[in-house]
């Protein structure tokens, strides 16, 4: 679990202007809430938050958020983004107790090689891609690790089947399927062989037509070109 300090300033203006002149300045607006606390307006460096949250447990790190000196333990509850630029463009903190459990998600990460369902032109396919759990901050695990190499083709991973680390409780039912096996069939694989094999010599045909059209209109025009020259001749 990944803990960091990252220095917030307070007292900033509201408003759509004012965040438009933050953001600018290469500065995001934020606010900070939770336990009672009335929430707090406040801004942060894009580049130090940035920095902040690179670590493993990336939004689920631990914050020292610290505010004109005073220092919240924090994480993102909400991170928002520009829809084009994908920019952030706001962030919720929420001040957290160490010794209370919080609820996050947890990215899950497939480990292994499933020979025997690659062998069988199976599929090994991720159901979930996080995994919501209760935990207390400190004890937040960066991943889920999900071996997946001694899987079979009918076979399917179950959240009941995996180890949680100590502490660490999923909220999901315990027959909720985390992983399961795709079928290619071998029709499927052949017919994706033929098409694209038909396409590769449509388009050399289609290649070596369009060279014969412009040679033939080369051709044709120059010819038309010295008929032209010479009848002007025959009339001189």
């Amino acid at each position: 679990m990944s803990e960091t300090v990252l220095l917030a300033k307070s007292g900033r203006q509201t408003g759509s202007p004012a965040s438009r002149r933050l953001r600018a300045a290469d500065e995001i607006p934020a606010v900070l809430y939770g336990h009672g606390m009335d929430p707090l307006t406040i801004s942060i460096g894009r580049r130090e938050l940035r920095s902040a949250l690179s670590g493993s447990a990336g939004l689920n790190t631990v914050l020292d958020l610290s505010v004109d000196g005073t220092v919240y333990p924090a994480i993102v509850k909400e991170l928002q983004r520009h829809p084009v630029k994908r920019l952030v463009s706001h962030v919720d903190f929420i001040q957290i107790n160490l010794t209370e459990e919080i609820t996050v998600n947890v990215p899950i990460r497939l480990e292994g090689e499933a020979v025997a369902v690659l062998s069988q032109n199976g599929l090994v396919d991720p159901a979930m891609d996080h995994l919501e759990v209760v935990t207390t901050p400190r004890n937040i695990p960066d991943e889920i690790v999900i071996d997946v190499s001694r899987m079979e083709m009918d076979t399917v991973i179950h959240l009941s089947d995996i180890e949680l680390p100590d502490g660490v409780i999923a909220t999901a039912d315990p027959d909720v399927a985390l992983v399961t096996v795709l079928f290619i069939r071998a029709e499927e694989l052949e017919s994706d062989a033929v098409e694209e094999a038909v396409e590769g010599e449509e388009g050399e045909e289609g290649e070596e037509g369009t060279e014969g059209e412009e040679g033939a209109d080369g051709t044709g025009a120059e010819g038309a070109e010295g008929g032209g020259d010479a009848d002007s001749s025959g009339r001189g």
